[in-house]
Parts: C-alpha cells; sequence; structure tokens
C-alpha cells in the first residue's frame, strides 16, 4: 500500500463498514439469536437458522432482522475505518518504504492483531448493546423479550446497573476474536489478492476493472470464511457473556465455551455456523469490493 495514502484508508475503510453492515447484518441477528438461545442448559429454541430466520420475519418482518442495526452502523462504521487505517499505516512501518514485495506473514500478521486488538476497545461496547437488542423480540418459541426501548436506552441502563465498565463485559473474548480473526482474514485476503491479480497478469487474460471487482469478490468473501471458521467459538462466548443477566456467570471465555461443550458438545461451541458463513461471504465481499472502490477514488497506491 502506497505511502501516500495518510488518512484515505481510515475513509475508505469507513465506508466498507456501512456496506458490510447493510448486506450482514440481518445473519447477524440469526446468528446472536441462535447464540443466545440454543447455548442454555433446556432444549433447543431454533432447529436452525432458516427456522430461526422465518419466525423472526412471521413476528417481526424485516425490520426484525435489523433490530440493533443502528449501534452496528456505528460500531463497524468506526470499527472498519480504524482496523484498515491502523493495518495499513503498521504495514507500512514495518516494509520500511518497500511497497513492492509479496505478502510475508511477519508483517501481515502483526500489522492486523495489532489492528484488531485496537478496534476490539470501541467494539466491545457497540456489540454489546448490539447484541442485547437482537436478542429482543416477540417470537413465540422463546420469552418475549422488550427490557430496552432502544440502543441509547440499552446504553444507559447498562451503565445504571453495571456502571461504565458494564459496557465491556466480554472486552477480553471481544479482544482475543478480533486479534486472531482479523490476523487470518488479511492474511487469507492479502494472499488470495496477490495470487489472483499475479496470475491474471501472467495470463493473455484482458485485465478490466470488472476483473478488479472478481478479486476483490472472491479474496473478500473467503477472507471473511477464513475468519469466522477460526474465531466462531470465541463468538459465541462472547455473545453468551454479554446477554447473560446472571452477574455471578463467567466472563472468561474458556471457562465458558468449557461450560457449553458439556451441555451441547462441539456443535454448542459452533453454534450459528449457518448463518454466520452465510453472511461472512458476501458481507465481506462488500467490505473488499467498497474498499477497493473507494482507495481508487481516493487515489491510494496499492501494492
Amino acid at each position: 500500500m502506497g505511502e501516500n495514502s495518510g488518512y484515505k484508508h481510515y475513509v475508505a475503510g469507513l465506508a466498507s463498514g456501512v456496506s458490510m453492515v447493510i448486506v450482514g447484518h440481518p445473519f447477524d441477528t440469526v446468528k446472536v439469536k441462535l447464540q443466545k438461545h440454543n447455548t442454555e442448559a433446556n432444549r433447543l429454541k431454533y432447529r436452525g437458522g432458516f427456522h430461526c430466520t422465518t419466525r423472526i420475519l412471521r413476528t417481526e418482518g424485516v425490520r426484525g432482522l435489523y433490530r440493533g442495526a443502528i449501534p452496528s452502523f456505528v460500531g463497524m462504521a468506526i470499527e472498519s475505518s480504524l482496523v484498515f487505517g491502523i493495518y495499513s499505516q503498521t504495514k507500512q512501518a514495518l516494509q520500511g518504504g518497500d511497497y513492492s514485495r509479496k505478502p510475508e506473514p511477519h508483517i501481515i500478521i502483526p500489522s492486523a492483531a495489532f489492528a484488531g486488538s485496537i478496534i476490539s476497545f470501541v467494539l466491545c461496547p457497540s456489540e454489546l448493546v448490539k447484541c442485547r437488542m437482537q436478542i429482543q423480540g416477540t417470537d413465540s418459541v422463546v420469552p418475549a423479550y422488550h427490557k430496552y426501548s432502544g440502543p441509547l436506552n440499552c446504553a444507559v441502563q447498562t451503565v445504571k446497573t453495571d456502571g461504565v465498565k458494564g459496557l465491556f463485559r466480554g472486552g477480553v473474548t471481544t479482544l482475543l476474536r478480533e486479534s486472531i480473526g482479523n490476523a487470518v482474514f488479511f492474511s487469507t485476503y492479502e494472499y488470495l489478492r496477490h495470487s489472483l491479480h499475479l496470475q491474471l497478469k501472467d495470463s493473455s487474460f484482458d485485465y478490466t476493472n470488472l476483473v478488479d471487482v472478481g478479486i476483490g469478490i472472491v479474496s473478500g468473501g473467503l477472507g471473511g470464511i477464513a475468519f469466522w471458521s477460526a474465531v466462531l467459538p470465541l463468538d459465541v462466548a462472547k455473545t453468551v457473556i454479554q446477554t447473560t443477566t446472571d452477574k455471578n456467570l463467567t466472563k472468561n471465555p474458556f471457562k465458558m465455551l468449557k461450560s457449553i461443550y458439556r451441555r451441547s458438545g462441539i456443535r454448542g461451541c459452533y453454534t450459528g455456523l449457518g448463518p454466520t458463513v452465510s453472511r461472512a461471504f458476501p458481507a465481506n465481499a462488500a467490505a473488499i469490493v467498497t474498499y477497493e472502490t473507494a482507495a481508487k477514488l481516493l487515489g491510494i497506491v496499492r501494492d
């Protein structure tokens, strides 16, 4: 990535985050509902992602799938802006001015992990509010739950009950998820992007902007699948920790996963896999295509 980019990576990243929420939030709502209600000690509430989706649409309509979208828009816009900006600047610093080299693990992994760890402090409060809003609803399969009138009310009530630290419940789990997940995502994205561009440039293929979009879709989509495949158990633990009403429940993600494993086996640790994978490809493909398009419009030089 070119040294002339400066603040522009942050702007392109912000646009990327908005597009990711538009495409991916409905899948995320289904994932959170499954993770909350299908990991409890009593019987499974939903038979799977499709059953959960149809229940939400039947009782709440499309609006139900975008429950909690406002904090998600804010959180993802800021998160995406920071992760792309911090990753790009850290990568440039580690490259030492050489932007023509192929992707290298000792540069990509620490840059992405560092960016992920920083954004976790921003992401944790917004995701806590998002998840608590998403588990509300009128579905007869689970008890009716309307504790909060909106995202702001949720944040205020959380602070009143648990103090400011209550907004950071699940912070350690979020940090682990984001640092590991982003290292996996950017490694997959960078290597696929480099490899596909190299192969097409070495062939007699007619190279157009449409090809760039196609490469963005493939590299971004598969990067997203790699991200969630690597950290979904941590995400399950985070959802349970952030949405529980039991103040005595452990906040240790590994103890939480051990508890879920005892009740539901490995399947419980991967609750929400279907909607998560279904969301990962289109949402991350949209994010990368938006980011790369914005980068071109802003004049960012890519390596």
